[in-house]
């Protein structure tokens, strides 16, 4: 299985240090899982200008190349002015419509106030359930002070963290199964 831990935006350390925890807590629990941790702020992507995700090349063409071979991503994102990073929705853009088809995909959220908490269900289930995403339901919010010193010092968001990478790699699982045996029906 390749889970991807996209990091969505180019700004800030929260995201980035609450992704790595779920990344270390990816390979620690499921170590036959294929894990990579995209962080866009150590690429150089290109703004979407509507060609097909095959024509970019470079970082973008690696990021969009690498979440369509992917079987689920974690989607790592703060909250800025009551709405995701204009870098993350570039990624949406970038891709097909049916991008994340029989893909998994599962949120967690940076924010600095609990005020942002239902921008994921307004802003981030549409679109990925517009572009076909299995959606795990629940989702991780972190508020800035559960951080200190570039550490996530709250050990309900930890626990909260590993519980959506469980729950991840078991819809994944679930579902890749069911595929399989729906597949196998088909005598040709």
């Amino acid at each position: 299985m390749k889970v991807i831990g996209l990091s969505g935006s180019n700004v800030g350390s929260k995201t980035r240090t609450a992704m790595d925890y779920t990344v270390d807590s990816l390979r620690k629990n499921y170590p036959g899982t294929e894990v990579t941790l995209i962080d866009l702020a150590d690429y150089e992507v290109r703004f979407s200008d509507g060609r097909h995700y095959l024509d970019y090349n470079g970082d973008t063409g690696y990021i969009v190349q690498t979440i369509m071979d992917a079987d689920a991503i974690i989607i790592g994102t703060p909250i800025f002015q009551a709405s995701i990073p204009a870098t993350l929705k570039n990624i949406f853009d970038l891709l097909p419509v049916d991008a994340l088809r029989d893909k998994v995909v599962s949120m967690l959220v940076t924010a600095g106030s609990s005020k942002h908490y239902l921008i994921p269900e307004q802003q981030l289930k549409p679109i990925l359930g517009y572009m076909k995403a299995q959606i795990v339901q629940t989702y991780v919010f972190i508020e800035e002070e559960s951080f200190y010193r570039k550490e996530i010092t709250d050990d309900d968001v930890l626990f909260r963290i590993d519980r959506l990478v469980e729950d991840t790699v078991v819809l994944t699982e679930t579902l890749t199964k069911i595929r399989v045996e729906k597949e196998a029906e088909y005598d040709f």
